[in-house]
């Protein structure tokens, strides 16, 4: 509650308006299918909000909303892509101050703490809205072939791309692996961190505001196995980001994603961390990305055209 002066000038209590939270579906914003919700704390174990409890009817309702939209921003133009992922950045910018508190209520940081992870995750959307137009160069290129042939690859998105959100890092962590998956042209199904689901949700009211086509990006919170496995399964899902499993769902999601051939991008093997699983340790989102996350979720496509022959002499190009 706060007090507020009145025109009239008699002093009155008034009821703080609280923010329902909602999952982020094809642009839109509806509750959970099966009506759940779960209480979400601080570091302290203090009540933070009540978040919506997915089921997996919200799964493969995003999955297919994932579907519908990637044709349009698959076939974008990188160009157009990097813009809209630049406009994210701005409106992330604009609202700093509700993911500072946010993020410092989720992850249990001080105000100054959670201000740097929140620039570092804006920052982040700026580096990958520049590598939109430009991973096409790295990952693809004309290819030297024995005989009178242009042989050209290029990077193609792969499709509808499962994300598993980091569990310890709410905002930079997932930025670090939803932005590289968009930035390719793919479409995204997210499954928020169990524990610290509130600033993935709120993201998606910025994915709503910006130029971002409905279900580019679609934000799912719950227990992350229950929404995983049926994404895991899912014959319309093309890969599966592994990030926020631990090593047991890990390898029950693997086993699952093999039924269609799922591309499957598993944790990176950091210090601490023995036996490469990412169960041990806890990757480092501060750090540079590099371009792995961009090339992860990319097919080859390769094209081989006769090149002809020019004059009598019978000369190529």
């Amino acid at each position: 509650m706060s007090d507020r002066e009145p025109i009239n000038g008699s002093a009155e209590r008034r009821l703080g308006v609280f923010k329902t939270y909602k999952l982020y579906v094809g642009g839109k914003f509806p509750r959970s299918e099966s009506g759940r919700v779960y209480e979400v704390t601080d570091s302290k174990g203090a009540w933070l909000a009540n978040a919506p409890k997915s089921s997996r009817k919200d799964a493969r309702d995003a999955v297919v909303a994932a579907r519908k939209a990637f044709g349009g921003w698959s076939g974008a133009t990188a160009y157009n892509r990097g813009q809209v992922l630049y406009r994210v950045a701005e409106m992330l910018e604009g609202r700093r101050e509700q993911f500072v508190r946010e993020v410092a209520a989720s992850e249990g940081l001080s105000k100054s703490k959670a201000g740097a992870v929140v620039d570092a995750a804006i920052d982040r959307w700026v580096w990958y809205a520049g590598w939109t137009d430009k991973i096409g160069q790295i990952a693809g290129g004309a290819n030297p072939v024995a005989g009178p042939f242009f042989n050209l690859s290029s990077p193609e998105p792969t499709g509808v791309v499962a994300v598993l959100a980091p569990q310890g890092s709410s905002l930079l962590g997932l930025v670090s692996v939803v932005a590289p998956v968009i930035a390719t042209g793919n479409t995204a199904v997210v499954v928020a961190s169990a524990d610290a689901p509130l600033p993935a949700l709120s993201l998606g009211e910025v994915l709503a505001t910006s130029d971002v086509p409905g279900g580019v990006v679609n934000i799912l919170s719950g227990v992350t196995a229950e929404i995983a496995a049926p994404l895991a399964a899912h014959q319309d899902v093309n890969a599966i980001d592994l990030t926020g499993a631990d090593a047991v769902l890990a390898k029950e999601l693997e086993i699952a994603a093999a039924d269609n051939l799922k591309r499957v991008l598993r944790p990176r093997p950091v210090d601490g961390d023995r036996d490469g699983d990412g169960a041990d340790g806890s990757e480092d989102w501060l750090a540079s990305p590099g371009t792995h996350r961009l090339t992860a979720f990319l097919e080859t496509k390769t094209v081989w055209h006769p090149t002809g022959a020019l004059g009598a002499a019978g000369s190529s190009y």
